[in-house]
């Protein structure tokens, strides 16, 4: 088997799984991209067996310890064993996420399931060649009515990856609506939302939406509007969505209506609109604060907490006391003592006093690895605006 030595103390000997080009010392027996190779260190110690791709900045993703190909009964293993360990944790099946790459020793494969179809991505070169195996093995242990694949995340792009949304088995399903905590959503697998819905903050909806009953609700980047429903069916005393995608903001409308729950949906951009609510000295009583990731690298770190601060900072001046914050960042390279140094700073330009009352992470059926940092993407927090300081 062809492989790479990796360069002493690269990560990988820390536990990570993933090899940088900076961490390759040499290549041994023509590695080709997409193959499985052997990784060892410059001792001849064998490390275990990675998907390789040489147009990556990360050249090499190591899935097993031992030698292994990626055949239809490493598959039918590696997905059983992530469906049992969501059966363990008591995760409701219906929506959920089957397969969340690293963390369930997948390197670029995404499974999520809606009732009886099946949505999977495949961000990695190594598991796009092999997207007939998946299929196989998918089919064989969940007997699902639908297979598709929306493979249209930037992310491929790194890999060498076209864009590509398609039907892989079964047939199309036209829009449906999934079960979300008491309430039902609308989705179109093919054209939605990433691949339906989002599935990693299905825990926090319902536990924003606890603090909602009699409030003024403000729940900016609203997507397809599950916080802004969620506080709805809470009893919250008014509920106004912002959401600049004309689609998004339509599918609220959709959804609203769906629950008969009254929402306003404002069409805008957040940065203006929250500026237009101070400027009209409009006030809230909870107001949520879920962005799409501002940064996809560490070297735009700086700029994307501008970005953050700012959004902060006029929410603050729209929030009543003893008002309610519920804030989110969905980037790794954003840490939670980062994003909350960030929160402070803008609540010392706000002049106001918070005081912190719950935090949130990604759901469980998106596990965190303690020894690949990047697992954990998803962090959060509820703060109250503290009167007379």
């Amino acid at each position: 088997m062809a492989g790479l030595v990796l360069k002493p103390r690269s990560r990988i000997f820390h536990g990570h799984e993933w090899v940088y080009s900076s961490e390759v010392l040499k290549s041994f027996g023509n590695p080709e991209d997409g193959q499985v190779i052997s990784l060892k260190d410059s001792a001849d110690r064998f490390l275990g067996s990675a998907i390789y791709n040489s147009k990556s900045q990360i050249v090499a993703r190591r899935f097993c310890r031992q030698r292994q190909e990626l055949d239809l009964d490493f598959f039918q293993r590696r997905l059983r064993m992530a469906v049992e360990y969501r059966n363990r944790r008591g995760i409701p099946p219906n929506p959920s996420r089957l397969v969340w790459s690293e963390s369930d020793g997948l390197p670029g494969l995404i499974v999520d399931r809606y009732g009886d179809h099946l949505v999977i991505q495949t961000l990695t070169l190594g598991m796009d060649l092999r997207k007939p195996l998946i299929v196989q093995a998918l089919s064989e242990l969940l007997h699902p009515a639908s297979i598709l694949e929306r493979n249209d995340s930037p992310m491929r792009k790194a890999e060498g990856l076209p864009s590509i949304n398609a039907v892989l088995a079964g047939t199309e399903p036209a829009p449906f609506r999934i079960p979300v905590n008491g309430l039902e959503f609308e989705v179109d697998l093919l054209t939605g939302q990433k691949t339906g819905f989002y599935l990693d903050q299905l825990d926090a909806y319902p536990s924003v939406a606890e603090f909602a009953a009699g409030r003024s609700v403000l729940d900016c980047f609203s997507n397809q509007g599950a916080f802004a429903l969620s506080c709805a069916k809470a009893s919250a005393a008014s509920v106004l969505a912002i959401e600049i995608s004309k689609e998004c903001a339509s599918q609220i409308r959709t959804n609203a209506a769906i629950n008969q729950l009254p929402v306003d949906v404002l069409e805008a951009n957040v940065f203006d609109a929250l500026k237009e609510l101070e400027r009209t000295q409009r006030s809230f009583d909870l107001i949520v604060l879920d962005p799409p990731s501002f940064t996809k690298s560490k070297g735009r770190i700086h700029d994307a907490l501008r970005g953050y601060k700012e959004i902060h900072l006029r929410a603050l001046r729209l929030l009543n006391p003893e008002g309610l914050l519920a804030t989110f960042c969905c980037s790794h390279h954003v840490s939670a003592p980062i994003f909350r140094e960030m929160i402070q700073d803008a609540a010392v330009d706000a002049k106001a006093t918070l005081r912190l009352l719950r935090t949130f992470s990604q759901r469980l059926d998106h596990p965190i690895l303690t020894s690949i940092p990047e697992t954990e993407y998803l962090t959060g927090a509820l703060f109250e605006k503290v009167p007379g300081r």
